[in-house]
């Protein structure tokens, strides 16, 4: 006994076993229900809901589950467990398959066909058929067939939900009509040059309400070399479809050799698109035409018109009606999308096949921008007086470039009815912007230790190591034990370097690490104000009392006995101070004559690099 019908015993017996709790009407539907846990590629996400006499598509999933390619797979309907009396149209009666059979159903040409399926992937998969007439509401399966090239046939099942349909459910037959086909929709015209092969899609959209079926494009060729660009070297260049859905895009795909005595220029292609507007592929085909346009880069042809004199023929004026950069300020070294809005300012003169290439402004011979894709022309088919096309560049600028506004020419190629290939140009500026940077050098501090009232000086470098110039440098100096103060450096030009020199006073003895907050601001061309913090190390002690008062001298000598090492060794210790001052403002006056010597060698060393 076959698979099949060992199968509907098992559910038979199970029938029998809760025959009191379910009607007899329903026992149908349990046995044409399949457990297909039991199938090894096919599964079903949905179950489809059919109407007797009315064609239903059904999707499902094939998975290839084993560890290896599948090659040549095809997929249809099985006639496994389907057997035929007499009139080849009604089955047995424990088992009915619910669809109608026609010619050729089960038959290999009929078959869907998936090509390579890759180990653990899976592709989609919808049979169409119309549900038979005679059958009642329920659940039914139906077997399908599987094989490829590496692997045997398979039959496995899927479930389907078939409810009775009525008067109500005449306006539910498939939607049919004219179909409305756009061709290139959201592409740029594919564009070749002679002697290379053009390798190219065109999009096709289904921009009807239904489905069509049995789809194929044939193109419109002709030994007419200035009708037709391509050689025809193939026997067919049809592109067939089984089903293109609502809404759905598909792509035709091309490889043409270009001919070697065609020009240069633009040329339409007719395409042929005939289809079927029913899922059961009968009937006649339908047919409509579509027409899509290719550039071709050859030998140019002769200007029938003669030269090109702006005097004696109008041309459209094509301009730049504003253009804006994501994001708006461009800092040098990154990435940005510019957006153009090329308009035709004429009153009355369309262009097309226009051309447009950008062209940045060099320094150093190397180019301020850089597209994304590395092309820089772009194309639009037609443009009518008064009309606006955006187009949008994904560009880069090139780091390190001074900051200021750099050109942006674009360069345009266009027809007018009376001539072609005008040409113009029209030029953007771009503001492209450096970061200010700065850096401070060592701090030297002296001495690094005062009283309350005492001065320390304090000297460091600032050096601009950007690329823009910084504004009103000033250093600010704050702390505890400090009276806070601003010195003024001024302006520094880009790889130069500013000299601070500062006195800072003691305010008040120093009560924790000694450290100074330093703070060095800066402002960029737009006086934006920005803040470098660093530290220094400085302590500050009480002052050691100097002054005796109105104290009797003759008393001197038991005040120093009872003053101890200071009271008698007064003069040395202040001889000693004075002489440690000393030291600290001819060191300083060293430093400041060291500095302004080694300032005045860079500038003589500058100087005769000039000369």
């Amino acid at each position: 006994m076959k698979k099949w019908k060992h199968l509907l015993l098992g559910f038979a017996a199970a029938a029998l076993a809760v025959g009191a709790a379910v009607p007899s009407g329903e026992l149908q539907a349990l046995a044409a229900y399949k457990n297909m846990n039991d199938n090894e590629f096919i599964s079903v996400e949905k179950i489809t809901a059919a109407k007797t006499g009315r064609v239903a598509n059904i999707t499902f999933k094939f998975t290839n589950t084993s560890d290896y390619d599948l090659e040549n797979v095809k997929i249809g309907f099985s006639d496994y467990d389907v057997d035929f009396l007499d009139d080849s149209e009604t089955l047995e009666s424990n088992f009915q398959f619910p669809f109608e059979i026609t010619m050729g159903m089960f038959d290999e040409e009929n078959m869907k066909d998936l090509g390579t399926v890759k180990a653990g992937k899976s592709k989609n998969v919808t049979l169409s058929a119309r549900v038979r007439r005679d059958i009642k509401e329920g659940y039914y399966c139906f077997p399908v067939k599987a094989y490829g090239d590496n692997f045997d046939m398979v039959d496995e099942y899927v479930n389907i939900w078939v409810s009775v349909a009525t008067s109500s459910d005449e306006d539910d037959e498939e939607e049919t009509g004219d179909l409305d086909v756009v061709l290139g929709e959201g592409q740029s015209t594919p564009d070749g040059t002679y002697p290379n092969v053009m390798n190219f899609d065109v999009n096709m959209r289904n921009a009807s309400n239904f489905t069509a079926y049995d789809v194929v494009v044939s193109l419109e060729m002709s030994e007419d070399n200035t009708k037709y660009p391509f050689e025809i070297n193939d026997a067919n260049y049809d592109r067939r479809f089984e089903k293109v859905d609502s809404g759905e895009t598909v792509a035709l795909s091309y490889s043409m050799a270009i001919r070697k005595d065609t020009y240069s220029g633009y040329y339409p292609i007719k395409a042929i698109i005939k289809y079927r507007d029913n899922s059961t592929h009968t009937g006649e085909y339908l047919q409509i035409e579509r027409t899509f346009y290719v550039r071709i880069h050859n030998k140019d042809r002769e200007d029938e018109l003669g030269e090109f004199n702006e005097n004696d023929r109008t041309q459209a004026r094509i301009i730049v009606d504003s253009f804006e950069t994501i994001p708006a300020d461009i800092v040098a070294g990154d990435e940005f999308e510019l957006v153009l809005r090329m308009k035709n300012a004429s009153s009355g003169i369309p262009a097309s096949n226009i051309l447009f290439s950008l062209e940045s402004e060099k320094v150093d011979d190397s180019a301020v921008f850089t597209t994304e894709t590395g092309s820089s022309s772009y194309t639009v088919n037609n443009l009518g007086a008064g009309q606006t096309e955006e187009i949008r560049v994904k560009m880069k600028s090139r780091a390190g470039v001074a900051q200021r506004s750099y050109a942006l020419t674009i360069n345009e190629t266009y027809d007018s009815p009376e001539f072609k290939n005008a040409t113009n140009k029209v030029v953007i500026d771009i503001p492209v912007r450096q970061i200010p940077r700065l850096s401070v050098g060592t701090i030297d501090v002296m001495p690094n230790s005062i009283t309350v009232g005492g001065e320390t000086n304090v000297m460091f470098p600032i050096n601009n190591t950007g690329k823009v110039t910084l504004y009103n440098v000033t250093a600010s100096f704050a702390a505890d034990s400090i009276v806070p103060s601003e010195s003024y450096v001024g302006n520094i030009e880009p790889g130069q370097t500013g000299n601070l020199d500062a006195m800072v006073r003691g305010a008040a003895p120093t009560m924790d690490d000694g450290k100074v907050k330093i703070t060095v601001s800066y402002e960029d061309e737009n006086g934006e104000v920005s803040t470098v913090e660093k530290e220094m190390t400085l302590f500050v002690t009480e002052e050691i009392p100097m002054d005796y008062g109105d104290m009797d001298v003759g008393n001197m000598t038991d005040v120093e006995a009872d003053q101890g090492f200071f009271a008698s060794h007064r003069t040395g210790v202040l001889l000693a101070a004075a002489a440690a001052a000393a030291a600290v403002l001819g060191l300083r006056a060293y430093k400041k004559n060291k500095r302004k010597k080694e300032l005045q060698d860079e500038e003589e060393a500058i100087d005769d690099e000039i000369s």
